[in-house]
């Protein structure tokens, strides 16, 4: 039970802007914290489907699962909550069940304690067969964190809530309950609110003559001819000798990233011997065309992608190695590339910090930050979105290695950036789960980009593959989206975007037609109303606009650039009649 918490939540109104249409579905609360707080905050949603929530009426509606045993303790403040001590097993919790219905999205939020130290704890969605994990917290002692995960109900099932700590030592307290049904139509409305909350901008143009004089029927067309929001797409060394796939890649992107051609096993497979041809070529074709290029990576932290000869080095010369490849890579590119994935994938793995001490990716970001300091400096993995079971690489665990790195003496001057990759399997992917990781990852501040978005071959790829961009792109702590996709005949064997023949697969279609819709792909035509004033809500970009009147011999075209930093701004237009 929370008695009283100022906090800030980030709500969005279901009204849609512009259009007066009210929609029928309740808001998304995107508001998370990573902050271990004296008290917890209030339940979200006052609870969703749970009973008894905030506790106030002791365990009612909860029972004692295993062998542990479950009390009502209240804190100084007068906060009830629940203790489950004498546990002996991992799952030794409190539960409730709930129903599940079929095709329903879940939200779910807890706030968690532990009787001593740090610990994880996830919440389990157990059925008649299988253990669903929902969501995972680093837990400590002395104050709350907020555990936020979410599941999809493939089935309608009846399923019992869990909370699981390996460590059966500790208590697990907990307080503040919720899981929130979402209908999938509901899910939708909530992107396309957020999508004009945090992707457009409201303008608004006055027209008047030179006197001052409002212009009445005064026409506003207004065209985009640039994106402001980067969704790339990878490339490869085939594109160095395929006109086809140059005309494809450049007529749809304007970022990417290269998928293996700046990595050290491409530049120095050999000791000694360094040939960056390949990525020199790629990097002058982006420039010539106006892509930007995330530079894929100077390290990764995988001992199975190391070049061959690294992998037998002695840690003093594996250090002498990694120097002159940084000092080697990150000047040769330095100022031309607007972000590096310094360390690949090391909260999964951890080749460099085995070989060279802990401090081994902390002291790389400071060296490429050193060497580069006006690129975003990215860390990158996987299964942190896709796959709710990797507790390896939660949110929780990405945060933890992310402050590793920039606590390290000199790091916090870094543009640090997190890297998603979103490399996603088979089958319905876990949206709730991944909406949930974003908020939690959102909080930090730290700009979020999916960096390596795919799905595994699927019936309904292509309808996956909608599904995550759209609440990718939705999301507001995203900055960014980078696929790793292209054309068939240059390898992409996994997620073609375009057959043998550059004809859009069906995954293509749907980049297309996202590429359409997240701009302003038509002249947009308004009539100044009588007081000369033309209200819009555009995407952000640049645009050019046409002012003109029937009664004026002329017509007025200026620039504009709308950006998310701008607040609402008022564009003075005169017409000379």
């Amino acid at each position: 039970m929370k008695i009283f918490t100022e906090t800030c939540l980030l709500w969005l109104s279901c009204i849609l802007l512009f259009s007066g249409n009210h929609i029928n579905a309740f808001s998304y609360d995107y508001s998370a914290t990573t902050k271990c707080l004296a008290e917890p905050q209030r339940a979200q949603y006052g609870g969703g489907i749970i009973v008894n929530p905030e506790f106030n009426q002791s365990a009612e509606g909860w029972n004692a699962y295993g062998q542990g045993e479950v009390e009502e303790r209240i804190s100084k403040a007068g906060n009830s909550f629940i203790v489950v001590h004498s546990r002996t097993h991992p799952l030794d919790s409190l539960s409730q069940k709930v129903q599940l219905e079929k095709g329903k999205l879940y939200s779910f939020s807890a706030w968690i304690q532990i009787s001593e130290g740090r610990e994880t704890v996830s919440v389990i969605f157990k059925t008649n067969d299988e253990l669903v994990r929902g969501g995972t917290v680093i837990a400590e002692q002395g104050c709350w964190s907020l555990l936020k995960g979410g599941i999809v109900a493939n089935f309608s099932t009846a399923v019992e809530i869990l909370f699981e700590s390996k460590n059966t030592k500790v208590e697990i307290w907990v307080d503040n309950v919720s899981l929130q049904p979402f209908t999938k139509k509901q899910w939708k409305a909530h992107q396309d609110i957020s999508i004009d909350k945090v992707r457009k901008s409201e303008v608004r143009f006055q027209v008047t003559q030179a006197n001052k004089t409002a212009m009445q029927g005064a026409i506003v067309s207004i065209k985009q001819f640039k994106s402001d929001f980067p969704f790339g797409c990878g490339m490869n060394h085939i594109i160095l000798k395929s006109t086809d796939y140059q005309n494809w890649f450049a007529s749809r992107f304007k970022f990417t990233t290269f998928t293996n051609e700046m990595k050290w096993y491409s530049t120095e497979k050999k000791q000694g011997q360094e040939n960056y041809t390949v990525p020199d070529a790629m990097v002058k074709f982006a420039k010539q065309n106006g892509i930007s290029i995330r530079g894929h990576n100077i390290f990764w932290d995988d001992p199975k992608y190391q070049p061959d000869w690294v992998k037998s080095l002695s840690p003093q010369d594996l250090r002498k190695a990694a120097e002159k490849r940084i000092n080697s890579v990150v000047s040769r590119y330095s100022g031309q590339l607007i972000a590096w994935d310094v360390v690949n994938e090391n909260v999964h793995f951890r080749f460099f910090e085995d070989k060279l001490g802990e401090n081994a990716s902390a002291e790389f970001y400071s060296t490429a930050y050193q060497l580069d300091p006006n690129a975003i400096m990215f860390m990158n993995e996987y299964n942190t979105i896709e796959y709710s079971e990797d507790q390896t690489v939660s949110a929780a665990n990405y945060k933890k290695k992310l402050e590793e790195i920039l606590q390290y003496p000199g790091n916090d001057r870094i543009l640090a950036g997190i890297g998603l990759q979103g490399r996603f399997g088979s089958g319905q992917p876990n949206l709730a789960y991944m909406r949930s990781s974003l908020d939690i990852l959102g909080a930090t501040g730290v700009p979020i980009w999916l960096t390596e978005v795919n799905v595994d071959k699927d019936p309904d790829q292509a309808q996956y593959l909608e599904e995550i961009l759209r609440e990718g792109y939705s999301h507001p702590a995203v900055q960014g989206i980078v696929m790793f996709a292209g054309p068939e005949i240059a390898g992409f064997k996994v997620m073609p975007l375009a057959d043998t023949n550059f004809q859009s697969t069906p995954a293509g279609d749907v980049v297309d037609m996202l590429l359409g819709e997240w701009k302003c792909s038509e002249t947009l035509e308004f009539t100044a109303d009588d007081k000369g004033f033309v209200d819009v809500l555009l995407f952000h970009g640049d645009y050019n606009v046409t002012v003109q009147h029937t009664e004026a011999n002329s017509s007025t075209t200026l620039g504009l650039r709308v950006t998310k930093d701008i607040p609402q701004a008022t564009i003075d237009v005169q017409i000379h009649t």
